[in-house]
């Protein structure tokens, strides 16, 4: 499967999984056959998945150790509720144990799940201090974000405190979720029906353009899975830094700088613009190498 052409984006978490790491290396931890199901959503009454919408284990990629979690946007839109939550928790304090080349997290989430809320909220804030937790002991932690659901509310966050983000063009990156922001200010103040404006505000060209992704990918299972290749080798040869004071101060002036920057911008294509693309309005419509190559970064 690594080498056909399969669309992340539509892509299941299985099939997303399966392309992305080692034929036949997959070991599956609390597999469907355990039936770690979900309480909250039993006494709902609501649909079950007998995985909660996540799946996690131990891999290579590339001939390395990975932990890796894998959210199934189709399922209750990916969210983060007491089982999935735990199983994404778990998979991170393993890695403290195991000590893999880096832990891989496959967001494809709305974020947290609304029958769970309280379940879910700490489940969230459980996942963020373990990513920090995993990065402070040197294991770098990548999210990858190219699903349906893209990665928005407590996943969100999650993916911001990453090492490295790698997303596609169809990935969205946010807090709040167009649907939500339509809901609470109106449609005049978000469109979520507006597809090319929901791409601006949120989706992987903008991302890339502002920093907040580290890379822009095709959305294609093999070019994920190349893309997570090389920077584990990167990481191989060049390891976490401690986060120190002084990393911290650099980085606050770096996102100092990028608001005064685009201080006045309302949206995609006057980021584009304040950043140096030829043509803004054409931004969408440039390939991915294209896009790479107008924002200075080689081939």
């Amino acid at each position: 499967m690594n080498g056909r052409r399969i669309s992340y984006f539509e892509a299941s978490a299985r099939m997303r999984l399966s392309g992305l790491i080692d034929a036949d290396s997959f070991g599956e931890f609390c597999p469907p056959e355990m039936r770690q199901t979900s309480p909250h959503l039993a006494r709902l009454g609501a649909p079950q998945a007998f995985d909660d919408g996540v799946v996690v284990g131990r891999a290579t990629l590339a001939g390395h150790a990975v932990l890796v979690a894998a959210q199934e946007g189709r399922f209750i839109g990916g969210s983060v509720g007491e089982v999935h939550g735990a199983k994404i928790r778990g998979l991170l304090d393993k890695a403290l144990v195991e000590r893999p080349a880096a832990v891989l997290l496959l967001v494809d989430s709305g974020g947290v799940r609304l029958h769970e809320a309280n379940a879910g909220l700490i489940a969230i804030s459980e996942i963020m201090r373990a990513v920090l937790q995993v990065q402070a002991a040197g294991i770098p932690v990548f999210a990858l974000v190219g699903g349906s659901c893209g990665a928005f509310g407590g996943m969100g966050i999650v993916t911001r405190l990453c090492a490295e983000v790698v997303m596609s063009e169809q990935g969205r990156l946010g807090l709040s979720g167009p649907e939500v922001i339509e809901t609470v200010q109106g449609v005049e103040e978000f469109d979520s029906r507006d597809r090319a404006l929901v791409w601006r505000i949120t989706g992987g060209k903008l991302r890339r353009a502002l920093g907040e992704a580290t890379r822009l990918v095709d959305d294609l299972i093999p070019a994920f899975r190349a893309a997570a290749a090389d920077l584990i080798e990167r990481y191989q040869s060049h390891p976490l830094a401690p986060a120190s004071l002084h990393a911290l101060l650099d980085e606050q002036a770096r996102l100092t700088t990028r608001s005064e920057r685009f201080a006045s911008a309302r949206d995609g294509r006057e980021i584009w613009q304040a950043a140096g693309f030829a043509d803004a309005s054409r931004v969408p419509e440039l390939t991915v190498e294209e896009f790479n190559l107008q924002l200075g970064e080689p081939a």
